[in-house]
């Protein structure tokens, strides 16, 4: 990949764009809107027993990924509602590695927009701009696996599931398999070929 278009990505991180939704670069000034989505228990069940409890936990939760964003290993947007100019939610290509051309995706939707589509029309143009802008060779979906719009979705856009990982994760009072998908750079090139 050219120096100038990681320089330029980690300088002003890209705005994505699709028929009804922006990604714009999260700020710290997001939190009072990002608050009752990130607290929202139902909203978060297939990330964490735990969420945040206060603004001061939004706060310190933003600039960690924007800490994590200026030493190139996180790239994290906020998802807009252009009509309304609506916080929808998170977006984070997290876990990046440049060197190994990989990344994972993490993504939390306000309860109201969800199963209606976000991520459908949103993560065509993700995908873009992970494997045309980014020149990613990975991109991974490590996901709950109770977490079934997740798993179609990904289906859906042609990942790969490669396999359970057993209780891999513990929640404070249970244990939870989770599933790992994967789509590959040449997966996303045969995808586009087919239509």
């Amino acid at each position: 990949m050219k120096i100038s278009v990681l320089e330029n990505v980690f300088q002003k991180l890209p705005e994505i764009r699709s028929a009804h939704y922006v990604m714009r670069s999260l700020v710290n000034e997001d939190y009072p809107f990002l608050y009752p989505i990130l607290c929202d228990k139902e909203t978060m069940k297939f990330i964490t027993p735990h969420p945040v409890t206060s603004f001061e936990e939004v706060k310190e939760l933003l600039d960690a990924y924007i800490e994590n964003y200026i030493q190139h290993k996180e790239l994290p947007w906020t998802i807009i509602n252009k009509q309304t100019n609506e916080v929808v939610g998170i977006f984070r290509f997290h876990k990046l590695n440049l060197w190994h051309r990989k990344t994972e995706m993490g993504v939390v939707i306000r309860k109201e927009y969800q199963k209606k589509g976000v991520m459908t029309e949103l993560l065509n143009e993700i995908l873009k701009f992970g494997f045309d802008t980014l020149n990613l060779n990975r991109i991974v979906g490590d996901i709950f696996a109770k977490n079934i719009g997740s798993r179609r979705l990904l289906e859906k856009f042609h990942f790969t599931k490669e396999g359970i990982l057993r209780q891999t994760d513990f929640d404070g009072y249970s244990f939870h398999d989770t599933v790992v998908y994967s789509l590959l750079r040449t997966d996303y090139k045969k995808s586009l070929k087919k239509g």
